[in-house]
């Protein structure tokens, strides 16, 4: 491993791709409006009263230990953050989905990946540092994101009860743990995407489909079919790692420099 060299890509990754209007207002105002709208919704249920809230006892039975013995009112507010909190899940899925294409497709349409694929520094290397250069802004938006929401969470809630459940261990699993995990996926299928794509447009709209998958356990959790319990979010983070082990290895063999610089020439 070349560390001088990863950096030297990080660096010029970073300073390329936030010249990029899309990926700047991305990286800035999705994770920002991800954490306002669970916020402004559960401000907008603290005049609900218990008549119009939901009940412990209208939930699916494998929901029901969302609420236990809270409100209606609390209840409600409980079950909304949950629904809402797999958007913070969302926001490491969708910033690699919108950067890699422009960090390798993009860069060949200005030329400038050319010197980059011509360098000796290995494919492994290469890959690593525009993994790291992708991962790292999206890691730290959907951090700050939850940051955001958590204090507003603060600010808004005043049952302690309710506070108590929005802020269980299987959140922050979700989000620190299977988060980077679901960054690296990302990333790494839009790398082989992007590795075989002419356009940064059609390999944006390809990769957004990594979200669909997240997609599906939201709806679930809506649905009432999924909850999202620490068993199910530990679950996933070892799917997921598994997945990552497997694309990464297969992302270097697809991600061959001499058939994308004669292909594209």
């Amino acid at each position: 491993m070349n560390a001088l060299a990863i950096r030297t890509i990080v660096r010029k990754e970073w300073a390329e791709l936030y010249k990029n209007t899309l990926v700047l207002l991305t990286v800035a105002l999705l994770p920002l409006f991800f954490a306002v709208l669970p916020l402004t919704i559960l401000w907008s249920t603290n005049s609900m009263d218990d008549s119009s809230a939901v009940g412990a006892g209208s939930l699916p039975s494998q929901m029901a230990p969302l609420c236990g013995d809270l409100s209606g009112g609390a209840c409600t507010q409980v079950m909304i953050a949950s629904q809402f909190m797999i958007l913070f899940m969302m926001i490491p899925l969708i910033i690699p989905a919108t950067i890699v294409p422009y960090s390798i497709v993009g860069e060949k349409t200005q030329r400038t990946l050319e010197p980059l694929l011509a360098t000796p520094v290995s494919t492994s290397d290469l890959l690593l540092a525009k993994n790291l250069a992708t991962i790292i802004p999206a890691l730290l938006a959907t951090w700050l994101a939850f940051a955001v929401y958590a204090i507003g969470v603060r600010l808004i809630i005043t049952d302690v009860r309710v506070l108590a459940r929005l802020f269980e261990a299987r959140w922050f699993l979700a989000v620190f743990v299977v988060g980077p995990f679901l960054a690296l996926f990302a990333n790494v299928i839009s790398i082989m995407v992007s590795a075989r794509a002419n356009d940064p447009r059609v390999a944006q709209q390809i990769t957004s489909l990594v979200v669909f998958p997240v997609l599906l356990i939201f709806f679930g959790q809506i649905a009432g079919w999924i909850y999202f319990s620490s068993t199910f979010v530990l679950v996933m983070a070892a799917v997921v790692a598994v997945l990552d082990v497997i694309l990464s290895l297969l992302a270097v063999r697809v991600f061959d420099r001499e058939a994308i610089l004669t292909r594209w020439s």
